[in-house]
């Protein structure tokens, strides 16, 4: 899309709104910046555009959490998680080069109430999960962020079966960040799905995350985690059901 699309009255009130109430959440719980963001900044830009162009903020948003938390990491589940994620990845940015515009939406639109729902209905909570685990979570979970820049919660899911705390997780979601959203970046250029919109909007939006993250950095001393993760949940059913809707239309 050309960049003086990017100027259009609406898409400069929602986007940059969009990406501060993301990263209030990912300040906050460690991780939903893109879960909240990509399906709302889908219905005012194509998909194929919001997902090279988010994992760029998400990449510094990642960093900068990564680094002030990394006491807390649970390094081993690092370890096991990122070989499985690389490959999914790999796999995952083939899907969202090759698949139609129309499906990719109706599946991100799937996945979103699915997560919703879950985090609705159990706050997010896992059950014990054995180390094994990691391959097909870790490729799935890649394969989800590439095609719909949409991992954390799978990692989260991850995370809780194998007796994180909520910090621990809180810390070691932005590392896992770290390593596929930089991943993501190199092989979306690879792909060619970078265009000078997608930087453009990039850099215009990254004073708008680093303010949601401190903001949702300081709020996470009074806000139950808990109560965050079924609001989420409750918006990304209706987010999901939306984009349902615009794909079927």
């Amino acid at each position: 899309m050309p960049v003086t699309e990017l100027l259009q009255p609406h898409i400069l009130i929602l986007a940059p709104l969009i990406v501060f109430v993301a990263y209030v959440v990912f300040g906050i719980s460690g991780f939903g910046s893109t879960l909240i963001a990509v399906p709302l900044l889908a219905h005012i830009f194509p998909l194929k555009f919001v997902v090279p162009f988010f994992v760029l903020i998400d990449c510094a948003g990642a960093f900068a959490m990564g680094l002030r938390l990394r006491a807390d990491v649970m390094r081993q589940e690092l370890v096991l998680l990122l070989p499985f994620m690389a490959l999914g990845i790999l796999a995952g940015v083939w899907l969202l080069v090759q698949v139609s515009p129309e499906l990719l939406l109706g599946g991100l639109g799937l996945f979103v109430i699915f997560f919703g729902v879950s985090y609705v209905v159990k706050r997010g909570k896992g059950f014990p999960l054995p180390r094994w685990a990691a391959a097909p979570i870790g490729g799935f979970g890649g394969a989800s962020s590439a095609v719909f820049g949409i991992g954390g919660p799978i990692y989260v899911f991850y995370l809780a079966g194998r007796n994180a705390g909520p910090e621990q997780i809180r810390a070691t979601i932005p590392m896992i960040f770290m390593f596929t959203t930089v991943a993501r970046i190199v092989l979306f250029i690879v792909a060619g799905l970078y265009s000078p919109a997608a930087l453009v909007a990039a850099v215009a939006l990254m004073p708008v995350m680093a303010l949601g993250v401190w903001t949702g950095h300081h709020l996470h001393l009074n806000l139950s985690r808990d109560t965050v993760i079924r609001v989420m949940g409750a918006l990304l059913v209706l987010s999901g059901i939306s984009l349902l809707l615009r794909a079927a239309g």
